[in-house]
């Protein structure tokens, strides 16, 4: 994953609704996120986190739901297993950051590791998995699978639902990775039945 420019870059090179192409945008949003929490305070980091907390639960839930498949798929079911161990150790970090209080240098610090687990986590599914899908997937199937992807982006609030605004403990409370990990599975499977 190199910087947020160079993803756009190249997903630019594919065609508009490709899953590369989806996850490539991703991709430059997380990092900008990253970069915006990491240089903002108060409530607007609050927010910052939010959204970034939200993103990754539709975007890894839908690598997982759509992604993962078709690489075991094509015989690499030791890359999908990795990227998945990933996703499960990065959410481990998550869920200790989401404890913390973003004004305070504990969040901080994990946000760091957090980052690190993450962006490490996307290089190597665009050197090792983005290829392998490439390879075995037409251009007719990764645009299913870009259908699927914008589903389950499109559940994906950019701001905290009107009843926790203001409580970032009362966010936190309703469990929303949680909730937006399983909204995302209900909009791809009904992304799936449409085809």
């Amino acid at each position: 994953m190199g910087g947020a420019a160079e993803d756009r870059a190249k997903a630019a090179e594919l065609g508009e609704g490709d899953v590369i192409r989806v996850l490539l945008e991703q991709h430059a949003r997380i990092r900008e996120l990253f970069d915006d929490v990491k240089d903002s305070s108060g409530e607007h980091k609050a927010h910052a986190f939010d959204e970034l907390r939200a993103l990754l639960a539709v975007h890894e839930t839908a690598e997982e739901m759509v992604l993962r498949p078709a690489t075991a798929k094509s015989g690499r079911r030791d890359i999908a297993d990795a990227r998945n161990h990933e996703e499960a150790e990065a959410n481990e970090v998550l869920k200790d950051l989401e404890k913390l209080d973003v004004a305070s240098a504990d969040f901080d610090r994990q946000l760091v590791s957090f980052q690190a687990a993450v962006t490490g986590h996307a290089e190597a599914e665009e050197s090792e998995e983005f290829p392998v899908v490439m390879a075995e997937c037409d251009q007719e199937r990764r645009q299913a699978m870009g259908k699927q992807l914008r589903a389950a982006e499109s559940i994906a609030p950019t701001h905290p639902h009107p009843s926790t605004a203001g409580s970032t403990s009362a966010q936190y409370a309703g469990g929303p990775f949680a909730s937006l990990v399983d909204r995302t599975r209900d909009a791809i499977k009904a992304a799936t039945s449409d085809e």
